[in-house]
């Protein structure tokens, strides 16, 4: 990767124009914010990224009050239903397929899934859910710091309800009102109603286990106008951010796969492999893997039985469909239910970290997931939920398993329970985890096929190019984009 200009922030100036905008606003980027110097903006990261313990909104040592006061401000309740008190939400009689009446938000229905390499061959329900979704977040610059503006947001499958998220978090449904509720606040930011340039817009994958060509535009506004913030929001630097990603389920996936396409982890001139040589490698990946998926009804999945309160395994391995009543005084719709998909167990999503001429370097997979759009994307060198990989009849578990959770405590860089979409996710938490080993006794000099050492860099660099880095891998990043984790 080229190295980026370095220049100071006076340097980096940035021109701020007002322009007349016809009738309806105008594209992000077109009106309002123009800057002389992009190349500035890792630059302007990293200097919000070393604002560590407070910005110009409040304290790290606050924070957690404030999260308690804005979880107790007002009512949130969520438990179990059976499917038959869905409200809105039914079983077609011809196909099993799970859903809404409006034709809006998402379908349940199933899939086939067929893997060349390897012969994996497997059916199982899936979120189908036709629709880009906006994971947004505003920024503003305060004493020549960039600052986040964040939510406190309640989501039905968060296992604190509560958690820090992006500025604006909907899906077009959503933030199109099809729910028949208020409006979703700060939206015009990011639709062109109001001036603001945009740092970061990029389209990424959701869970390719879980949902069928699923994509969010992942995107940051920066704006000068005055903002006022919202009770439940508040204004934090990246490296700020970077000491909540320590604590246990506190910052959303949604908010963590948006950090994650910052560009602030400078290049690694002595890399094992060129940009050039990693792209090629990527492109050769995805295109030697053959997965097809065909959509089945949910009533014809082989191997899942559905009964008056779930649909799952006879094994009870990976997950289960359940439903839910959740209440929310503050959000859009006051009340409302929904199916929600449940994993079996906790999950664990580690990078094992070597290092090559004093480099370091994150051992990462081409991982072929049903619902990717294409076939692979790069995932951290284990994804997976070790309980589904143990006893007589269970598969074999993934490659590293062992090496991960067998680690001494010395080792790990990084540990913190981090749970994943809480709109359509109940209870999917993982423990994230970066483990530093010694390459050679490992015998990981050459690693496996299907797998390769990158830079923390050069993963920063493939995150911004749409559909190269899955989730997971995308919020095992974040930490090292906010500094939590130094290599």
């Amino acid at each position: 990767m080229s190295e980026l200009t370095e220049k100071t922030l006076a340097d980096a100036t940035v021109e701020w124009t007002q322009r007349t905008r016809p009738s309806g606003g105008s594209p992000i980027g077109s009106t309002g914010l123009r800057t002389r110097a992009d190349a500035a903006l890792p630059e302007r990261f990293r200097r919000s990224a070393a604002a560590v313990g407070s910005g110009a909104g409040m304290s790290t040592r606050d924070f957690s009050g404030w999260l308690a006061e804005r979880s107790a401000a007002h009512p949130f309740r969520v438990h179990r239903i059976p499917f038959d008190q869905l409200e809105g939400w039914s079983f077609a009689p011809a196909t099993g397929n799970l859903a809404h009446v409006s034709g809006r938000f998402f379908t349940v229905h199933g899939v086939r899934v067929r893997v060349a390499e390897g012969a994996h061959d497997w059916q199982q329900p899936i979120i189908n859910q036709p629709e880009v979704g906006i994971l947004g977040i505003l920024a503003k610059e305060f004493d020549g710091v960039l600052h986040f503006l964040m939510q406190a947001k309640m989501e039905p499958g968060n296992p604190r309800l509560v958690q820090l998220s992006p500025t604006v978090q909907a899906t077009r449904s959503n933030y199109t009102q099809a729910h028949g509720g208020g409006a979703v606040k700060y939206l015009d930011y990011f639709t062109g109603r109001r001036p603001a340039r945009a740092l970061v817009d990029i389209l990424q994958s959701e869970h390719g286990s879980w949902f069928l060509h699923k994509a969010n535009r992942n995107v940051i506004v920066e704006t000068r106008e005055d903002v006022p913030p919202d009770p439940d929001f508040c204004w934090l630097t990246l490296g700020q951010l970077g000491e909540l990603l320590l604590w246990d389920n506190v910052v959303n996936m949604d908010a963590r796969t948006v950090l994650a396409c910052v560009p602030n982890l400078p290049a690694e001139p002595e890399a094992l492999s060129s940009d050039t040589e990693l792209l090629s490698w990527v492109t050769t990946e995805k295109a030697r893997h053959q997965v097809r998926v065909e959509p089945l009804p949910l009533a014809g999945v082989d191997g899942w039985v559905r009964t008056g309160t779930a649909i799952r395994r006879p094994d009870n391995r990976f997950f289960q469909v359940v439903a839910v009543r959740a209440e929310a005084a503050n959000r859009e719709v006051a009340g409302w239910t929904q199916p929600l998909f449940e994993p079996s167990a906790t999950g664990v999503v580690a990078f094992l970290a070597g290092r090559f001429g004093g480099v370091p370097h994150l051992l990462v997979q081409a991982r072929a997931e049903g619902g990717f759009l294409e076939t692979v994307e790069l995932g951290p060198t284990v994804q997976c939920v070790p309980d589904n990989y143990r006893g007589d009849a269970a598969p074999a578990a993934p490659r590293f398993l062992d090496l991960v959770l067998n680690a001494p405590p010395h080792t790990i860089r990084y540990s913190a329970l981090h749970s994943e979409e809480g709109g359509r996710l109940l209870n999917a938490v993982s423990r994230y985890l970066v483990v530093d080993i010694d390459v050679d006794a490992a015998g990981l000099t050459t690693p496996p096929p299907g797998y390769r050492w990158v830079t923390p860099g050069q993963l920063n660099w493939l995150v911004r190019r749409s559909r190269h880095v899955n989730v997971q891998a995308r919020s095992l990043l974040t930490p090292f984009n906010g500094g939590a984790v130094k290599l």
